[in-house]
C-alpha cells in the first residue's frame, strides 16, 4: 500500500483550505476596521449617551417641558369643554337633562336597541295640580314643588336610566332594558311615591299628582314620534282616570 508523504490526518484538500483561510485572513488585515457599538451603549430618546451633550440635554429638557405644557392645556380644554356639555344639556332648574339632550338619549337608545336588539321603555309624566300650587303659594313654592319631584324620581331608579324635564310641569323617563309591562309597575311605584310625599312649602303641603304615559320603544322610530306616542298614553290614562272619579 502506498504511503502520503503527507502527515497523518492531513490531506491535499487540506492544504487548500488552509491556503483560502491564509488569503481571507490577509484581505480582512488590508480592509478598514467597522466601527463597533457597544451592546450596552445608553441612549436617550434615541441619541446616544457619547453625543448626549449639555446642549443636548438642554434641547431634550426644554422639549420635554413644552410638551407637559401643551398636555396640561389639552387637560384644561378638555375639562371646560366637559363643563359646558354638561350646561347646555342641563335642565335651568333641576338637575335633569333638558328637552334636547332627553331626545338625543333616546335617539342613542333606539340605535342601540335596534344594534343589539335590546327592549326599552318611554314614559311620560305629567302633574297635576301643578298651577294651583303656582297660584295658591306662588312661583318659588312652584320652583320648590318641581325640585321635589325631580328628587324623588332621581332616587327611584337605575343608574343607566335617563331622566329628563320635557317643559314646565313634563318630566321624561328612558328605562334600558324595561318591557311595557316592568315600565308600567316602575312609572305607577314613582307616581305612588310622588303621592305618599308631598313636598312641604313654608310648613303647608303641597299635594301632587301624576298622570302618566308608557310606550315602547320601537326599532327605527323616531324620538319624535315616541314622544308623541307616550304623550297620547299619558292622555288617554288622565281621561280613563276621570272617568272612573
Amino acid at each position: 500500500m502506498k504511503i502520503s508523504g503527507n502527515r497523518p490526518g492531513r490531506t491535499s484538500a487540506s492544504k487548500g483550505d488552509d491556503a483560502y483561510t491564509s488569503a481571507q485572513k490577509a484581505k480582512a488585515s488590508r480592509a478598514p476596521a467597522k466601527p463597533q457599538v457597544p451592546v450596552d451603549a445608553t441612549s436617550v430618546l434615541g441619541i446616544p449617551e457619547a453625543e448626549f451633550t449639555t446642549s443636548v440635554r438642554d434641547a431634550i429638557q426644554s422639549l420635554l417641558a413644552e410638551v407637559d405644557r401643551l398636555r396640561e392645556e389639552v387637560r384644561q380644554v378638555t375639562e371646560r369643554l366637559e363643563a359646558v356639555k354638561a350646561v347646555a344639556d342641563q335642565d335651568g332648574l333641576l338637575p335633569l337633562l333638558n328637552r334636547r339632550a332627553f331626545v338625543r338619549e333616546m335617539s342613542r337608545i333606539i340605535s342601540f336597541g335596534d344594534r343589539y336588539d335590546m327592549e326599552a321603555s318611554l314614559v311620560y309624566f305629567d302633574l297635576d295640580g301643578f298651577k294651583a300650587v303656582n297660584d295658591t303659594h306662588g312661583h318659588a313654592a312652584g320652583d320648590e314643588a318641581l325640585r321635589h319631584v325631580a328628587r324623588i324620581l332621581i332616587g327611584n331608579v337605575r343608574e343607566s336610566d335617563i331622566v329628563g324635564r320635557l317643559g314646565g310641569d313634563e318630566f321624561g323617563l328612558i328605562l334600558p332594558k324595561a318591557d311595557r309591562d316592568a315600565a308600567e309597575k316602575k312609572a305607577q311605584s314613582l307616581a305612588d311615591e310622588l303621592t305618599d310625599n308631598p313636598c312641604v312649602w313654608n310648613g303647608a303641603q303641597l299635594q301632587l299628582t301624576v298622570a302618566f304615559g308608557v310606550h315602547t320603544l320601537s326599532k327605527g322610530e323616531s324620538p319624535e314620534d315616541a314622544m308623541a306616542n307616550a304623550d297620547k298614553a299619558m292622555y288617554a290614562a288622565k281621561r280613563k282616570r276621570k272617568a272612573q272619579a
